[in-house]
């Protein structure tokens, strides 16, 4: 798909934010930027302040492309200051970017729709830390509304339970306690209503952390996922079910770990997941062909003429 660069208009790229992957967003919208100036779009770097809508008005933009990770631009937020003012923008609208933000209702969402995910143990206060510790330790200890493994811990202990705890709470006042699970994990991008190749995580850390995700050279990333085409296609098609299911639209990626029987349980959805140089999305378009340039392309199309939100 070769679209004529005049089509998206003057294009307000927002990037940055104050959530507290801020650093990342700078990032990946660096590399965004580059990458439709060198298309010829005309795009404009906009870090957002109290004050974008005006600054999206006064400078006659067509549409945004939002490259905001985190609170404020992942949620809906942003999504729906936009929807006030007619502006048309990238990615899932308000409602799967609240969703998909929120991985407590995201969970429970996938569990009323039949879609498998860890069992976890949502954890309010302190005395909701014995609920967790029947899920039996390990356990994963994650914000239920933080992105980039952002806060999560992985705990052998409730005395480390309860540290984890405490120490997520101070991101979101809801936290999540998730059975530990052995398998291997991957992840699925999706762009456009397809689902591309399969990614296998593979890090010498605990689990794919902060580090693990951005700074590590040590990370692995396998792909072809080392799964029979059968089993990927189906495990495609259910990432594709889990991403409709909460709403989310355009472009994203479905994240998922095996359990011991080598089953599927999901674990989150990210509806703008990063694009900087050790990025998911980016690893697996280029797998399927695309390069990074006509990636960042085909998202801006997604906002282009009327979606479903």
């Amino acid at each position: 798909m070769t679209l004529d660069p005049a089509e998206f208009g003057k294009v307000g790229l927002l990037l940055g934010g104050r959530a507290a992957e801020r650093d990342i967003s700078l990032k990946s919208g660096a590399a965004v930027g580059a990458a439709l100036r060198r298309l010829g779009v005309d795009v404009h770097d906009i870090d957002p302040g109290p004050d974008v809508l005006e600054v999206l008005r006064a400078g006659h933009f067509d549409r945004a492309f939002i490259i905001l990770h985190g609170r404020g631009g992942e949620d809906g937020q942003i999504q729906g200051a936009l929807e006030s003012i007619g502006m048309p923008y990238t990615g899932s609208g308000v409602l799967g970017s609240a969703i998909g933000m929120d991985k407590y209702r995201t969970k429970l969402l996938w569990a009323g729709a039949g879609v498998p995910t860890a069992d976890f143990v949502l954890l309010r206060g302190e005395a909701d830390l014995a609920a967790a510790e029947q899920l039996g330790f390990p356990l994963m200890i994650k914000p239920s509304q933080e992105g980039s493994s952002i806060g999560m811990a992985k705990v052998d202990g409730a005395a480390a339970l309860a540290e984890a705890w405490r120490a997520a709470a101070e991101y979101d006042r809801t936290v999540l306690a998730e059975r530990w699970l052995p398998g291997a994990e991957y992840t699925c991008a999706i762009l456009g209503g397809q689902a591309l190749p399969l990614i296998r995580l593979e890090t010498p850390n605990s689990f794919y952390d902060y580090e693990a995700k951005y700074f590590s050279n040590t990370t692995r990333y396998h792909c072809p996922c080392g799964l029979s085409a059968l089993r990927e296609s189906e495990l495609q098609m259910l990432c594709l079910r889990a991403f409709d299911a909460v709403g989310a639209s355009g472009w994203g990626r479905v994240d998922f770990m095996l359990d011991e029987q080598g089953d599927p349980r999901l674990l989150e959805v990210n509806t703008v997941p990063g694009m900087t140089d050790h990025s998911l999305v980016p690893m697996a378009a280029k797998a399927a062909g695309i390069d990074f340039d006509m990636l960042c392309q085909r998202i801006l199309a997604t906002s282009l003429g009327e979606q479903t939100r």
